[in-house]
Formats: C-alpha cells, structure tokens, sequence
C-alpha cells in the first residue's frame, strides 16, 4: 500500500493549517521521530488500528548514547516502510486519513525535524489538519488506548531516558501543569551512567533492572536527593539524581580501593531502590497534595519491574489508582502520538500551523506547538 493518497473525499479536503474536522469516526495518523524509534500509529476515535515501531538503537552500543546524525539517517530510511505497514496493519488508504499528528518536541532536533516534516508533507498532500504535540505528554495519554478514559483530573509521572517530571492533568489535551521535575539528571540518564560504571551494556535500564533481581536492595542504601525538610518550599517535586550517580561511583571506588569483591548485583539493587523510590514518593505526594485518586506513569522507565511493583504496591495501601501503559507502549512509540492527537481533535483544538518548526526543549505544560 503506497503512501501517496489515492482518491479521498472531495468534502473533506480543506487547508492543512486552519482545517477543522467534526469528531465522528476520525482517523488520526500519529509520528514519532523525537529519538532512535521510528513509530507509526493509527488510532480512530481512540481505538488502536496498528502501531509499527523501527529501531536504530541497536547502532548506538559501541558509542554509549545516540549520536544525533545517524538517529536522522535512519529516520529518513525507515520512515516509508513504517508507515506502509502501519497502513496495511491496519487496512486502511492513506487517504482514509482526518487528521496527521507528529513529536513537535522535545526530542533531537534532527529526528524531529524529518518526522515533522513528513508530517506536514502528508497533511498538505491530503489537505488535512497537522498537529504538532508533544512527546511527553504522549507518554501519558497512550494510557487512554489501553484503559479508556482518564478521569476529570489526575496526577502524571513521566520517566524516560531524558525526562523525569511530574505533571498535574486537568485536560490532556488543553490544560497540564508541570508541577516539578529534575534539576539534573533524568531517572534514565542515571541508569546509563551507572551501567557503564557497572560494566554493563547501552542501555543500561534493562541490564540494571534484570541484574537487581539478583541482589539485595537493603544491603546498600544510597542517597535519596532534595527529599528533606529543607527542600520542601523550594524543591517539594523536584529530582536530582546526578548525586546519587557520583554516590555509586565512589562506592565502587572504595571497595575496589581495599580489594574487595564487588557485588554488582547489590549495588544495582540498592541504585535501582533509591531511584524508585524517590520518583514515587514525590508523585504520591503530589497526588495526596492534589486530593486526587489517580497516578498515570509513563515513560521508558515505567517498563522497570521495580518500580511497577512499588507503585502498586503503595497505590494499594492508600487506596488510589496506578496506571501504568503496557511493556510495549513505554518506550517511545506512534500511537502515543497518534492518542494525543486523537485528543486534540475530540477537544477541539485548533491544529499547528504548517510553518511551525520543532521545539527540542519544549515546555512540559505546552501540549501543542503554534
């Protein structure tokens, strides 16, 4: 199934900047490109039809990161072929299409930019509406296309590679406020960083994860950063766990300095529980703070086994929800884009301009980009 629209309906075909279309039955295609994954979706009237996912990250654990240039190239290579499959997944014509939802930001400013661009390219080509969303709220509202729709408010915890943030939900679509995030590194970043230290392989969440399983997360405690009385006018939501990397690596180092054995799966254990501990102690308490019933994590961390069963686990002693998308939905993925985009068309919002650029540091309360 080719990817240049083929016939359409006459009635529909209006501007791709101002077009408005009515909430019935719309099919929204969503891009993602703010990273390595290159993810396609379709989503009507938020039910999933198809989401199809190509990877560079395979290219990036020699180098111990992504390398911007060549996360670009591989976009440019696999775009096509996602999105054929992504349209013959779901048995529809690209000219089935109401809507063209894409990662505006945050993200890699070349990644994004070749996802927006085809973005904009097919919204013009099939004169349909284009909007351009935001990567991190697409991690939470992918929640949607697994356990329907959120409640009036909730809480939102995001924790990936890059980001580690706490958002307050009044409306998905239209109304997010951030209420803290790290000041420092993200939940992700540590994991990596402490990986290497531990001598595992890119990435290091994963590796880090499996590993703790084997060892004893009461054995080492860790820090616990911005967690204080002192903390809590300036840094009540906030993270910071750049110190609680150092804290390992000079633990490593004394060890090693006195010639003991180095019990890898310990220290991974004990990291791993002050990670998680601290990003839900601060989301509960944002959500205990708000007098709200529901947590939504989302994120390439969410997929961590610890820290889902840690949620559960105090979301049952107060009584509260966790929700929490499936393995598959954690990383980065189409049909986050492709449910938020459905979003903004049941509420209405007006779509992006077809000259927006893309926003590499965009705001977390900033769920369209104009």
């Amino acid at each position: 199934m080719g990817i240049l629209p083929s016939g359409g309906h006459q009635d529909q075909l209006i501007c791709g900047d101002s077009a408005r279309i009515s909430p019935v039955n719309e099919l929204i295609l969503g891009i993602e490109t703010s990273c390595d994954e290159t993810g396609v979706a379709l989503v009507r009237d938020g039910e999933l039809l198809a989401d199809v996912t190509a990877t560079s990250m395979d290219e990036y654990a020699r180098f111990g990161g992504i390398i911007p240039e060549i996360a670009s190239r591989a976009h440019l290579e696999a775009f096509v072929p996602t999105l054929n499959a992504a349209l013959e997944k779901a048995g529809v014509a690209l000219s089935d299409v109401d809507a063209v939802a894409a990662t505006a930001g945050p993200g890699l400013v070349g990644p994004l930019t070749v996802g927006v661009s085809a973005a904009k390219a097919l919204a013009l080509a099939l004169g349909k509406p284009f909007y351009g969303v935001n990567h991190i709220i697409g991690h939470i509202a992918v929640d949607e296309l697994v356990n329907g729709d959120f409640p009036e408010e909730f809480i939102g915890l995001i924790v990936s590679g890059g980001h580690s943030h706490i958002l307050h939900v009044r409306n998905i679509a239209t109304d997010v406020t951030e209420l803290g995030g790290t000041i420092d590194d993200a939940a992700g970043e540590a994991f990596d960083k402490v990986g290497r230290l531990l001598g595992l392989p890119y990435p290091g969440g994963p590796h880090i994860d499996r590993l703790a399983r084997e060892g004893d997360r009461e054995a080492i405690r860790f820090p616990r950063a911005l967690m204080g009385e002192k903390y809590k006018q300036s840094h009540l939501y906030d993270y910071s766990f750049s110190g609680l990397k150092t804290a390992v690596a000079r633990y490593i180092e004394g060890v090693q300095s006195r010639g003991e054995e180095l019990r890898t799966a310990d220290i991974a254990a004990g990291f791993q529980e002050a990670v998680v501990d601290a990003l839900l102690t601060k989301a509960f308490l944002a959500l205990d703070n708000a007098g709200l019933n529901m947590l939504v994590i989302g994120g390439g961390f969410s997929a961590n086994s610890r820290l889902r069963e840690l949620a559960y686990e105090r979301a049952k002693v107060r009584g509260v929800s966790v929700h929490i998308p499936p393995i598959r939905y954690c990383t980065d993925n189409g049909a986050m884009i492709a449910a938020l985009g459905w979003e903004m068309v049941r509420n209405n919002v007006e779509p992006s301009p077809l000259d927006i650029t893309v926003d590499t540091g965009l705001p977390r309360e900033v769920t369209i980009v104009r």
